[in-house]
């Protein structure tokens, strides 16, 4: 666990995320962040929830019709 400390950006706050908690993310300087709120608190991600459901529902699709996109793969 670590923590993090909030410092002023301009009129806004950020937050200062070390070096190592970024590398381990897989994110750098520019890079988005999600937050999503969960029953234990927020959770940090760099991935998107919104497009999670999205590949979700086009695996499902893929599934269902497996046999239609053998026969067009040929």
């Amino acid at each position: 666990m670590a923590t993090l400390k909030l410092t002023a950006v301009g009129t806004s706050t950020g937050v200062v995320i070390p070096k190592e908690m970024l590398t381990h993310m897989r994110v750098e300087r520019g890079d988005s962040l999600h937050v999503v709120e969960t029953p234990e608190g927020y959770l940090l991600t760099p991935f998107d929830p919104a497009i999670e459901a999205q590949l979700k529902a086009g695996r499902e699709f893929m599934k269902e019709y497996r046999d239609a996109f053998k026969a067009l793969a040929k």
